[in-house]
């Protein structure tokens, strides 16, 4: 087993392994050339997000700039939206459903490090110094909304249509259906259909 198979299997692997160390590179320069680029650059743009990102949706759009540690971990179902400052460490899977939308600042983070300090510090390896780290995967469900600042950290699952409140740190299992908010994240209430912003009549 690589170290790319290790660290996607959620197991301890060595991060600055040279062909694990150049597959994460390769997915920055392209961040940092998909973030340079002016949106209008329909063409480029799209070229670079699908070397980066294989697994994306159909009718997926990413705002950038865009940060991720690989690509090759995040999958979406179609009509993916991110916006601006989209941060995802995807070093196990990332699993999203369909018609999904992150507000700004949304940070996805499946990476884990050990708690005693001996087994988080860095060591020495023949290709230089290193560390020990792991993660666990993350999933969101279908008809999402993700607002600004949350973080979703490893191995938490966010059900089917979820709304999960701004500045929220998501840890655990949101079930479906549920407006969540807070630090640590929490299910707040149902939503339900007297949520529909056809009752809300000052905005018509």
């Amino acid at each position: 087993m690589n170290e790319f198979e290790k660290m996607s299997q959620g197991k301890l692997y060595d991060p600055n392994e040279p062909a694990l160390a150049e597959l994460r590179k390769r997915a920055h320069s392209l961040c940092y050339a998909y973030n340079k680029m002016d949106e209008n650059e329909c063409t480029p743009r799209t070229e670079i997000i699908q070397e980066l990102l294989p697994h994306l949706g159909e009718g997926s759009f990413l705002q950038g700039p865009i940060f991720f540690d690989y690509g090759k971990n995040f999958k979406t179902g179609k009509n993916f939206y991110c916006n601006f400052n989209f941060t995802c460490l995807d070093v196990c899977p990332v699993i999203v459903g369909d018609n999904v939308f992150c507000g700004p600042n949304v940070s996805i983070e499946p990476p884990l490090h050990p708690l005693l300090p001996e087994e988080r510090n860095p060591y020495m390896t023949p290709h230089g110094m290193t560390d020990q780290e792991y993660g666990a995967p993350i999933k969101i469900g279908n008809n999402c909304w993700i607002a600004s600042n949350v973080t979703i950290c490893a191995g938490a699952e966010i059900g089917d249509g979820c709304v999960i409140g701004a500045g929220s740190v998501v840890t655990g299992k949101i079930p479906d259906g549920y407006l969540a908010y807070g630090i640590p994240c929490r299910p707040i209430r149902k939503i339900t259909e007297k949520d529909s912003v056809k009752l809300k009549k000052e905005l018509y």
